[in-house]
């Protein structure tokens, strides 16, 4: 194939779509525009960014990079990271179904559970362990930890626990789960003074003890259906305000995800990951020293 053709398979967690590149030979180069450009809904194939699937080197299995539908790159992704181990398997490159995935917020161990079909149903996640720590989170506090703070907003107080899964989140445990309030607090608070590098913003509703429905605002990407360590950061952030145990049944816009903070401090996701589309995207514009 040319530079300008680039292979893709199109997979969602609970609605989480990206599109997964086989790069275990070569990666494209210009990826951030490749994202932008493959990722608009209008005028590409539409997804929340692309995630690339390279060699793990002498650490793991396999390595796998993300990169938003706005261009930036992420650490790490729990509905995204499912999809690689059903990718991975489905297509015949593993055979096994324990694997170490590297990413830019450490190595994750995959479970995969296959269906009556002999192909991945849904996969666990060892998540690692969250993290409450300013300095890793990227909060700029003079604190130890921020559970449960008071944060001014142009809509009034809410109070916010900030956790890092890899990435920074902030969550706000509300009634109002309303698209206004998703879409405007959410984008507000993506880019508050207080993230070094902004952050990812999820509203909570507690149901039931150990039920919780959540909505997300990713930075880089706005709302999506689903986050995978958003959920994971809820669950902790529950925990940690006595709003439900270590174990809870996440509900996100596109399904539903189990969430364990276990007794040895790490927490496990598990969750669907779903193949929709094979596919050749026609690049519109190449790199600069790129030929066709």
């Amino acid at each position: 194939m040319s530079s300008r053709e680039i292979e893709f398979t199109k997979m969602h967690g609970i609605g989480n779509d990206y599109l997964y590149i086989n790069c275990l030979d070569k990666e494209p180069i210009g990826l951030a525009e490749l994202s932008v450009e493959m990722s608009d809904r209008h005028t590409g194939v539409g997804s929340d960014g692309i995630i690339l699937i390279c060699p793990g080197g002498d650490k793991a299995d396999f390595k796998m990079r993300i990169l938003n539908a706005d261009g930036s790159e992420a650490k790490m992704c729990g509905n995204g990271i499912r999809c690689v181990g059903k990718y991975l398997f489905d297509k015949g490159i593993t055979s096994k179904t324990t694997l170490r995935i590297d990413t830019l917020s450490g190595i994750k161990i995959l479970q995969l559970r296959l269906g009556s079909d002999g192909k991945v149903s849904s996969v666990t996640v060892d998540m690692g362990k969250p993290s409450l720590l300013p300095a890793e989170i990227g909060l700029i506090c003079d604190k130890q930890e921020f559970i449960d703070r008071e944060v001014l907003t142009s809509g009034g107080e809410v109070r916010l626990t900030a956790v890092s899964m890899g990435n920074p989140h902030g969550v706000i445990f509300t009634d109002d789960l309303s698209t206004d309030t998703v879409h405007n607090v959410g984008r507000e608070l993506e880019s508050h003074p207080m993230w070094t590098d902004r952050a990812n913003i999820e509203f909570a509703k507690v149901e039931a003890p150990g039920r919780i429905t959540m909505r997300v605002w990713e930075r880089g990407s706005g709302e999506t259906m689903a986050c995978g360590t958003g959920a994971c950061a809820v669950a902790v952030a529950a925990k940690l305000t006595e709003r439900s145990a270590g174990r809870t049944e996440i509900s996100l816009l596109g399904g539903k995800l189990d969430i364990e903070w276990g007794d040895d401090g790490h927490v496990y996701m598990t969750g669907p990951a779903e193949t929709i589309a094979d596919g050749v995207y026609y690049r519109k514009h190449l790199p600069a020293g790129e030929t066709k």
